[in-house]
């Protein structure tokens, strides 16, 4: 099958959504399909503000709409809700396309953390902008039963993986410092929640890798922590392995991919019983939750590392991706080789 898959978020991004469609797109293709990718890269953009990794594509409706028409997919499907994915939504409309739609973080709850925008007033444009998809793809059952209270009447399960064979356990020494060894990876970005890892008053030493909007802040507040840039997946793996305790403060992730990686290098996580770990890590014995993050740290630092592989092994990308297939919707074959009105003419499977 020839699929598209529209997204506003890629390269040089680096976050779960850009390694939630990389990952995919591989099984996708290593199953047989032809992925065709469409990104920003494609086009003049700039940079989003408070969040300048971001980029923002100017413009794109006319080259949008012919690359779909050239690409002609079997299967069209709405990553992101930026001007990729409002363009991509607009010209199936018109054309009468069926389209998938997915929702990877939760926007609402990040719009109110920068801009004290109501998180009602952002759930309506969702609404409006996922309506029309045949299927509206979120991570994890919690997050389906909440957009679901939303008001959202489309919503299906599209699970999460990891590779099992670049994150693994491993002997290596990577940091450096005073065990107990804890770390933080992902976005520094107040939706993150970091400060509340920074704060806590924890035995040996703490790390952050990984960069965002508000790691100047960071650095200046908190200069006794130690930083790492972003990493590639092979480094990212040894810093996991290195350390004692992953830990999650975020309070509005969907998934949280980093948590797997971290488990299947051995390393347990200490979160907050949330969206996003209680999914993941539920009530299994792979990592401590608690409403205490500090608790939730120190209870972490007896958990076995062989006890985060194993769990970390239930996910894997090649069930997730058979799920996002199964929840595509192939476009209509136009009768007798012609195109009708609303109509639109695939090439065949």
């Amino acid at each position: 099958m020839k699929i598209m898959i529209v997204t506003d978020a890629w390269d040089p991004q680096v976050n779960g959504v850009v390694r939630t469609l990389k990952n995919t797109r591989k099984e996708l293709e290593a199953m047989g399909h032809v992925v065709d990718m469409l990104t920003p890269q494609e086009f003049s953009t700039l940079p989003c503000p408070t969040y300048p990794d971001i980029r923002l594509s100017l413009f794109p409706g006319a080259r949008v709409r012919r690359r779909i028409e050239d690409y002609a997919p079997d299967a069209l499907h709405i990553a992101t809700e930026g001007p990729l994915g409002m363009s991509a939504r607009a010209h199936a409309k018109r054309r009468g396309i069926p389209f998938t739609t997915a929702y990877h973080t939760r926007f609402p709850e990040y719009v109110k953390a920068r801009f004290a925008i109501p998180l009602s007033w952002t759930y309506v444009f969702l609404r409006w902008f996922h309506d029309p998809s045949h299927a509206v793809m979120a991570p994890t059952p919690v997050v389906v039963n909440d957009l679901k209270k939303y008001g959202f009447t489309n919503v299906v399960l599209w699970s999460r993986g990891v590779d099992l064979d670049i994150f693994k356990m491993q002997e290596v020494n990577k940091l450096n410092t005073e065990p107990p060894i804890f770390l933080y990876v992902g976005r520094v970005a107040v939706e993150k929640n970091v400060d509340a890892f920074l704060n806590l008053e924890l035995p040996g030493s703490k790390w952050v890798a990984g960069d965002g909007p508000a790691m100047a802040r960071i650095k200046q507040a908190y200069p006794e922590i130690n930083y790492l840039g972003v990493l590639n997946q092979t480094q990212l793996a040894e810093v996991y392995a290195s350390a004692s305790v992953f830990v999650f403060p975020s309070k509005t992730d969907t998934f949280g991919l980093v948590l797997l990686e971290a488990m299947a290098c051995g390393c347990p996580v200490a979160a907050y019983p949330v969206t996003g770990p209680l999914d993941v890590i539920g009530d299994s014995a792979a990592g401590a939750l608690d409403e205490d993050l500090q608790a939730a740290c120190l209870r972490a630092l007896s958990i076995p590392r062989a006890t985060a592989r194993a769990h970390a092994e239930n996910f894997s990308w090649r069930a997730a991706t058979q799920q996002f297939v199964d929840h595509l919707r192939p476009l209509p074959e136009a009768d007798e080789g012609t195109m009708r009105p609303n109509e639109y003419k695939p090439h065949s499977l």
